[in-house]
């Protein structure tokens, strides 16, 4: 491994940085995008059951919103439940908005390093060229130089295509993942919703 990064040259060295980060962000997403974190399993009745039994005190709704982004969404639904519905839902979209943004946190930046990474790579291999293009001279050509040339430009180029593909697939998939636990808080937190609104009577 040592041995490429030398035939290489320079130019990998800010591939190997780009591809760290990646893999740094990769790591850090996935751990924080679990479902045992984001939406717990059976918060939303134990919500139900705290509103019903009247255990919705100030103190309790702030834990409830420690205790992830659902519990985030869901406190804010308990809190304004004798409000208007319009009120309602728009004091939630808000706090929805910003979980949204929380959860999709670092995803963009991971989409930088998938269009970055071949742009780098590209670099490299201009780098190589011109080592190539400087290994001629009237006198002839230096074999050394020009097989250095050529190791710096395809290495380079492979690193980046390397670098680029795991980093849009991930880019792709937390993505997809981020819209899925958004869809899913919706459905609870609506659920939530029409279960705390105080009863109409005629």
């Amino acid at each position: 491994m040592l041995s490429i990064i030398r035939e290489a040259g320079w130019p990998i060295w800010p591939l190997l940085a780009t591809s760290v980060l990646g893999l740094a962000l990769i790591v850090e997403r996935l751990l924080s995008l679990r479902r045992s974190l984001v939406a717990p399993r059976g918060l939303a009745e134990q919500v139900m059951e705290m509103q019903r039994n009247g255990q919705d005190s100030p103190e309790a709704l702030a834990r409830l919103e420690r205790n992830s982004p659902l519990g985030r969404i869901l406190a804010e639904v308990l809190r304004h439940r004798n409000q208007p519905r319009d009120d309602q839902r728009t004091a939630v979209e808000d706090v929805g908005r910003a979980v949204a943004h929380d959860l999709n946190r670092y995803i963009p930046a991971l989409g930088t390093v998938a269009v970055i990474a071949p742009l780098m790579g590209l670099f490299g291999t201009v780098v190589g060229m011109i080592e190539i293009f400087g290994s001629y001279t009237p006198s002839g050509g230096d074999p050394a130089q020009l097989a250095r040339g050529i190791s710096i430009a395809l290495y380079n180029t492979a690193f980046g295509i390397l670098i680029a593909i795991p980093a849009m697939i991930a880019h792709r998939y937390l993505r997809g993942r981020v819209d899925t636990l958004l869809n899913l808080m919706e459905q609870i937190a609506a659920r939530v919703a029409r279960a705390a609104r105080p009863e109409t009577r005629p």
